[in-house]
Order: C-alpha cells, then structure tokens, then sequence
C-alpha cells in the first residue's frame, strides 16, 4: 500500500472529491482527519465508508471561514495522531452572477473558503513538516486556476490565487522535503453535478442528455472525470514516487485548458 502508515487532512472531505480522495488515502492504509459540512447522519456515513478500509478515521468541524478554528484543527490532528503527513486543501464553494451584481457576502466566502482557508491550514501544518523533513501538500484547484468563464469572478480569482500559493509554497519547502502541488479538474462527475443535470434541463426545456452535452461543450473528450480518477493522483501525489516532484499544477480537464 502507498500511503501506508501516513497521516492525511481532507477539508472539504465528507462529500464529493474529498470524500473520493479521502476514501482512496484509507484504501491505501492512510489513517485520516476528515472536515466537511452535512448532516450528522451524512457525516458518520461517509466516515463509515472511509473506515471500511481499516485504518483510523477522525472528524473535525472547523469552520473554514475561521482562521483560528482551522489552525485548531491541524493542531488537534496532529496531537491526536502524532503527526500530519499528507495534507489536502478541497474545501470550496461556488456562486455565480454578473460582476456587476456579484454579492459582495459571497465573494468574500468563496475567497476565504477556496484559497484563504488553505493559506491557514498550509501555514499551520508546514512546522511539524518541516521539522520531520516530510509531507505533501495538496491543493484541489480547477481548470478554473488556468482559464476563466463569466461569471465566476470569486470562483476563478481564488483558483487562480491557489495556483499561486502552490509554486510558492513549493519554492519555500523545496529543500526540506516538503513537496506542493495542485490538482485541477474540470467538469466531474459527483453526486452535485448529476443533480444539476435536471436542474439545467428543465431551466431550458431542454432533455436531460442535451443538458449533459452543454455541460460538458468546453471538455473536448466530451467525457465527465470522475471522482475516482482525481482520487488516484492525489494518492500519486501523496506516495513517496512523487518526491521529486513540486510546484505543478495537474490538468484533469479532459483537455479543456489545451484549446
């Protein structure tokens, strides 16, 4: 197993992406701090899920819209477990609207939430990295961290600041053996996303394959990622063959960000 033995951070990870990576990191004998918003009974199933594997599985709550709360949590992960190996920044969020009339409350969660939250978990993590000369940061970007679409003005500002976080982090770490990388998807398919698919079908009067199609128009395969795929290079990203490797930004976009 890759990961054996290693101790990993999901925000964001009681659903989706995070969940799919937090699951893979179990899979591959890591024990794992999940955070995430749900319901109480959606939370202990997903953690149930990610526990079928074996090793430990911890929650933590924090808000990431708090500094102190975050930093809280690393700090507890890291007394509770010994130590923090693999950290993955995936929490986010999404709105969209017309610059013009973009709510300010919103651009100032998805600014914290997308790319503040990972300078607070990075800052607080990277000491006890340094200090053991080890870890992986990984932070869930998007093909919007290398390309824009109207109306997505947070959305694409905080993605393409978390690119910039990355390389310098990376710079920053590069002789400790700490190594910085970002993942950018482009459209995947999660459990969101298929509820959307109706959503946008009946919004347009339109059927729910030719929904599909529009959606996926800017992916030249025409194919969803799935969940799994983004899983699978987070658990590369995180293994011990990926040492020489930091301050890249991967495409899983289905070649969206090569036209």
């Amino acid at each position: 197993m890759q990961l054996e033995g290693k101790i990993a951070l999901v925000t964001g990870s009681t659903s989706g992406i995070g969940l799919g990576i937090a699951e893979a990191f179990a899979r591959e004998g890591a024990d794992v701090v999940m955070n995430g918003l749900g319901k109480p009974a959606d939370i202990e199933a997903a953690m149930a899920r990610v526990s079928e594997h074996g090793t430990r599985v911890a929650y933590d709550g924090a808000n990431m819209l708090h500094g102190g709360e975050i930093a809280a949590m690393v700090a507890k992960a890291e007394e509770d477990f010994g130590r923090l190996d693999i950290l993955v920044n995936n929490a986010g969020i999404q709105h969209v609207s017309p610059i013009e009339s973009f709510p300010i409350e919103k651009w100032d969660q998805i600014i914290a939430i997308n790319l503040t939250s990972a300078f607070h978990t990075i800052r607080a993590a990277v000491p006890g990295m340094k200090a053991r000369k080890a870890g992986r940061i990984i932070n869930m970007a998007s093909a919007h961290s290398l390309t824009a679409s109207p109306y997505k003005a947070a959305y694409v500002a905080a993605k393409h600041g978390l690119a910039g976080l990355t390389k310098t982090v990376a710079l920053e770490l590069a002789e400790v053996g700490v190594t910085c990388n970002a993942i950018s998807p482009g459209f995947v398919w999660t459990p969101l996303v298929a509820g959307q698919i109706p959503d946008l079908a009946r919004s347009q009067s339109i059927s729910e394959e030719a929904a599909r199609k529009q959606v996926l128009s800017r992916q030249p395969t025409r194919q969803f990622v799935t969940i799994e795929q983004v899983a699978a290079l987070a658990v590369f990203l995180a293994s011990e063959a990926a040492a020489p490797i930091t301050g890249a930004n991967y495409s899983v976009d289905g070649g969206w960000t090569a036209e």
